[in-house]
This record gives C-alpha cells, structure tokens and sequence, in this order.
C-alpha cells in the first residue's frame, strides 16, 4: 500500500495541475502516465545493462544508445525545473511516442495522439520528486498509486463511467476463478480495472504459473485481451497493466460491437465487462452476428451478445447490466434472457444496491454469471439480494461495517440447488422451469419471498385512554405556562 504522505504529495500535485489550468482529470493522469512510462524505460534498459555487464556482453536490445543518455529517468530527475521541462518536453517526450512504432509495445501503440501539456517547469519539477520517492521496484505499490490516482476519475465525477469500484471488480473476478490456461477479455476495458484484478487473482492464487516458462510466457503476453474506442483511456489502460507488471497485454483501439471489428470471435475463456449501459447503434454499424442473437439498437443488449460470441463453449462471463435488463418485457431484452438461459448456462444473478456507482450514477444494476455452452444447461438459477458493499449508499461513499461481499463469496461456493430453496434468505436457487414461466424474468423481485412480521397494537380503547391521558397532561402545562407571564 502507498503511505499516507505519499497520498498526500499526490493530492498536492493534482491540485498544483488543477490550479495550472489542467483541470480535466483524465489529462492529468495521461501527463503523470508519461513520466511514469519514462521511468520505466530506464528501470528496464537499467536491468538489461546489468545482466550484460554480469555476462561481460553487450546490451541485448538497449532502449537508449550512448547519445540518449540525457533521455533517462535516472539522468534528467535531477536536472534544475527548466532544464528538466526542456528537456522532456523537446527530447524525451518525442522519443517517448516514437518508441516502438512497430507496435512491439500496447503503450506506444497508443501514443501517437500523445500530447505533453504540463504548463510550467515549476510544476514538472514537482511531479518528477513526487514519481522518484515512490519505490516503483515493488509492483504493489507502482499499482497501488496508479489505482490512487484512477480512484481520482470517480472522485472528480468526470467520466466515472470507466471506472468500476475496485471491490465490485474483486468480487467478480473471484466468481469466475481465473485459471493459469485462461485467456480473458474485456471488451470494453476503460482502465483496464478486470484485466489487472484478474492478473492479480492468479498472483495470489497461483504463483506457481511464474516457475513455468509456458505459464509465465501466457500470463505476459497471451492471457489478457481489451478493446476500448477511447484513445486516453487506452494508454491509461495500457500503463495501468505495466504496472501491475504485465508488459505487453493485447489492447486494441476499436468499437467492439462494430461490423469491422468481428474477428475476435471463440477466442476467450473469460470475459469480464462493465460496458456501457445508455446509448444506440445503427443497424448498419453493428456486427451481423450480434444482430442474429438479438435484433436491437441498445449496447447494454449487444455487449450480452457479443460476450456469447467472443467466448469459448466451456467459457464463463461476469458481466454488470443495469437492471432493465432483468425484467424488460421487449422482444429483444427476452430474446437474449432465453438466449443466456435456454442455449447456454445461466448460473447466477446478484442485485446490487442503487448506490453502488455514486456519485456520478445512481442506476440499479446486477451482475450476470453465465457459462458458454451451446447446449443449455440451465436447471436452477443462483439468486443474491446483495444489501450492502461496505460503503455508504450515498454520495459520499464512506466505509461502513455491513458489507455482503465475503458472504456472496462465501455462497457461491458452496451453493446446493438442493439446499439454497428458501426464498426468504439472502441466497436461494429459481428452478429454470419458473423463470420461463415467467418470460425469462431474472429480476430477483420476482421471486424473493418477503417475510412480513405481525405488528401488534394496543386495543383502541387503551389508546385513547392514553391519548386522553397526554392531553391533560398538555392542558396542565400550557395552565401553569399561562400562570408564569400573569
């Protein structure tokens, strides 16, 4: 974890931008990502360097020359504010976005609509200490203060859209249980939140992956795939999974519903998704194979239909939807419920509180499990009336002790069709056979039982007896009151 201090120095920082005039905070963290990949640069040209001089060798693909020494982190931090402004906003930024033009990195790929905009070299001074008393060495803590600093998207209620709570993130990621040999998408990726829980998910649950070459090799290069249409959201995106010490994960710039982008089909173990919820697409820019799943203009529907195409038979999803789509009686809300229900495997339905994504949305949503079969499946579906995430439900967002997510964890585990049948409870199991009868109504309302407890009341008689009583007792009061101004 970064320190308090540390925390507070950022906050310094973002406030000196706020108050240079750079107020939008998806630029502010795009500069700070600049210096941080510049950083990274050197820390690894610097490890190369090492294992050549201990062979006695040359460098094996060196990312500076000789010339270039003055374009090293390690070299320009301590340059005076105008000479270190100059310095990387003439020379290393340049060489910066023309770094890997091949596209031998996913963060160059998405710099060349890159621009530098740090105003002042007061304030790029600040910014380059800030970086250089982190101890980026440890991965934890380079990915904790870069998920500090994308916490600063929702804060600021600027395009909080892409940004998925972290617990709400863990959570998912741990009911699909990521394996060595899975390959996981997001389709709509924004930060890249999913990939990087994902990625550390099999950290703690499988450190043995990094013994084996073939392993190891798959986790860095071949496991993670993410696409988003946002140029700046992709190289956040892209930086955030370096970070998290996965160097070259497959992000793409491209529209995923589109007709052009319809490749990536059957790819995918796991997909994990929050994608976006408002908007319509013409017929005629949506991917045909969407279409014949579901004849709809709406995103929150396409993307359902899309994960079904992108993942392998045998592949599980853990999606957000918002709760329209649960119970929306159009053709195209039942026809992709039946799709999920009758053609693959809908294993669960968690309904989240509306609270969950303040302050900058209040919409209800629920999370869908479901695994890819093309052959049904579906005997009982899991239901959570999930009450509480461990934060307020309000604006503010504040921790608080009730909290449903270790218990929904804890459930999902050990769920028993046979067992889980009482609908009064938290947790309980629809048989498939209901949910049809209800045109694939996966609204846990349906079928939640409600328990009402009888509420006794005195008899009448008593209560007026003791109205009567305290009505006296108010002409007494209002008597001895008048009595004090005669």
């Amino acid at each position: 974890m970064i320190t308090g201090a540390v925390k507070s120095q950022v906050d310094r920082v973002w406030d000196a931008f706020w108050s240079g005039g750079v107020s939008n905070p998806l630029s502010v963290i795009e500069q700070i990502t600049y210096l941080l990949f510049a950083r990274r640069l050197d820390e690894i040209h610097t490890t190369r360097e090492k294992h050549a001089n201990s062979l006695g060798q040359p460098i094996q693909d060196p990312i500076f020359t000789k010339k270039q020494e003055h374009l090293r982190w390690s070299r320009f931090k301590d340059y005076e504010s105008q000479k270190l402004f100059t310095n990387f906003r003439d020379e290393v930024f340049p060489f910066i976005k023309n770094l890997h033009r091949d596209g031998q990195s996913a963060y160059s790929r998405f710099m060349k609509d890159a621009v530098f905009i740090i105003p002042t070299p007061s304030l790029m001074e600040r910014v380059v200490t800030m970086i250089s008393d982190i101890p980026m060495e440890d991965r934890d803590t380079k990915g904790d203060l870069y998920e500090y600093l994308l916490s600063k998207i929702a804060q600021a209620g600027v395009n909080g859209q892409f940004r998925t709570p972290r617990h709400i993130i863990k959570m998912m990621v741990e009911l699909v249980a990521p394996q060595p040999e899975d390959v996981i998408c997001d389709p709509a990726c924004g930060t890249c939140g999913f990939l990087v829980a994902a990625g550390e998910h099999l950290r703690k649950h499988h450190p043995k992956l990094f013994h084996n070459k073939r392993q190891r090799d798959h986790f860095l290069q071949g496991m993670f795939h993410g696409a988003d249409f946002d140029a700046s959201m992709l190289r956040i995106g892209a930086m955030n999974m370096m970070l998290h010490g996965i160097e070259n994960p497959a992000i793409d710039g491209i529209d995923s519903l589109s007709q052009d982008h319809a490749a990536n089909r059957g790819r995918y173990t796991v997909v994990l998704a929050n994608p976006p919820f408002k908007g319509s697409l013409n017929y005629d820019e949506v991917a045909k194979d969407l279409l014949q799943i579901v004849k709809t203009k709406k995103t929150e529907l396409l993307f359902l239909a899309l994960f079904l195409q992108q993942l392998k038979p045998g592949g599980r999803c853990a999606c957000i939807v918002p709760d329209g789509v649960l119970f929306g009686s159009s053709g195209a809300h039942q026809a992709i419920r039946r799709s999920i229900v009758d053609d693959q495997k809908l294993d669960g339905v968690i309904s989240m509180p509306s609270g969950v994504f303040k302050p900058y949305a209040g919409v209800s949503t629920a999370i869908l499990v479901f695994t890819k079969t093309n052959s049904g499946g579906t005997d009982h579906v899991w239901f959570y009336d999930m009450e509480a995430d461990g934060f307020s439900l309000d604006d503010k967002r504040d921790p608080v002790e009730a909290n449903d997510i270790p218990d929904i964890l804890d459930r999902w585990k050990q769920r028993n069709p046979k067992k889980d049948t009482d609908r009064k409870a938290k947790a309980f199991f629809v048989p498939v056979a209901e949910i049809r009868e209800n045109k694939y109504d996966l609204s846990i309302n349906r079928y939640k039982e409600i328990a009402y407890e009888e509420v006794k009341y005195d008899p009448p008689h008593k209560i007026l007896d003791q109205l009567e009583a305290l009505e006296a007792e108010i002409t007494a009061d209002l008597k001895e009151l008048r009595g004090m101004f005669r």
